[in-house]
């Protein structure tokens, strides 16, 4: 009986996640005219994207940059849904109303919003430049997307902006878990809030750290939407945004020539492995944090 409920959901899964992936292995392995397979290619694929220009240069300046968005989104998105979900445990006025706005970025998809915060930061017509300008803060007035040394952290600041409430979520949902009798019990030992915190109740939020963490790396090093919605396919200016997902989407679309879909399966293969076994990795290591509060 169990099988027949389970039955469903097995063949969505098979169909749409292990199917591709199967196929992406399988054509990664072979030498394509277009949509011909033309004949077994051995590891020929995996070695142009690693030592053929242009991909050889693309490709770590794209895994790089999506090092540096998943560092920054983890500074900012999940400090910062840390920092509300404690907020809002322990002074719940209006609480449902700030969750609520808080994830609704979040609901939207990432090209939508990504349309949307190139509007708002344009530097001719835009009301982030406009309204700086209104201050007296001319010289903060930048093409924010167009210079290289700011779009990065640009569109870093968007998609936490974006997500945030996501971990906030769940940082609230294991606040809520904690027995309040272990916060009694610190305040009857003398500990101010900042040491109960960081004794008491960070130590015990290993488990959803844990989570948001893997999540949180799987995410930004699949990075699509929100980056070609703000810098185009090409990571603009001068590549200074390009992320793994647009290196794939060009390899495929833009600039694979006829071996398009060999040099793309190989490249979706590196990145599925590249991330299944980092998130496996980082996996344990919270497992076995955890366990050592038991």
């Amino acid at each position: 009986m169990l099988a027949v409920f389970l039955l469903p959901a097995f063949l969505l899964y098979s169909v749409f996640i292990i199917y591709p992936l199967v196929s992406a292995l399988d054509y990664s392995f072979f030498e394509w005219r277009g949509i011909r397979q033309a004949g077994f290619a051995g590891l020929d694929n995996y070695r142009d994207l690693l030592s053929v220009y242009p991909y050889d240069q693309q490709l770590w300046r794209a895994f790089a940059h999506n090092g540096l968005f998943f560092a920054g989104t983890m500074l900012v998105q999940n400090t910062v849904g840390l920092l509300f979900a404690v907020l809002l445990f322990r002074y719940g006025r209006g609480k449902r109303f700030l969750q609520a706005s808080f994830t609704t970025p979040y609901l939207v998809d990432p090209l939508v919003v990504g349309y949307l915060w190139s509007l708002l930061l344009n530097p001719t017509f835009g009301p982030v430049n406009a309204l700086l300008e209104a201050v007296g803060l001319d010289s903060w007035a930048l093409p924010w997307l167009g210079d290289t040394h700011t779009a990065l952290p640009i569109v870093i600041l968007v998609n936490a902006w974006q997500w945030v409430g996501f971990p906030m979520l769940l940082f609230s949902a294991a606040l809520a878990s904690i027995p309040a009798e272990y916060h009694e019990a610190a305040r009857v030992d003398g500990a101010s809030a900042w040491q109960a915190f960081r004794r008491v109740t960070l130590p015990l939020l290993t488990p959803a750290i844990g989570v948001v963490s893997v999540l949180t790396f799987i995410g930004n090093f699949n990075a699509f939407g929100l980056v070609y919605a703000m810098a185009g396919s090409t990571g603009s200016p001068a590549g200074s945004t390009d992320v793994l997902g647009l290196l794939f989407y060009r390899v495929a679309f833009v600039e694979g020539g006829v071996e398009a879909i060999g040099r793309s399966s190989a490249l979706a293969v590196l990145m599925f492995v590249f991330i299944f076994g980092v998130s496996l990795l980082a996996t344990s290591y919270f497992r076995r944090r955890e366990r050592r509060l038991v």
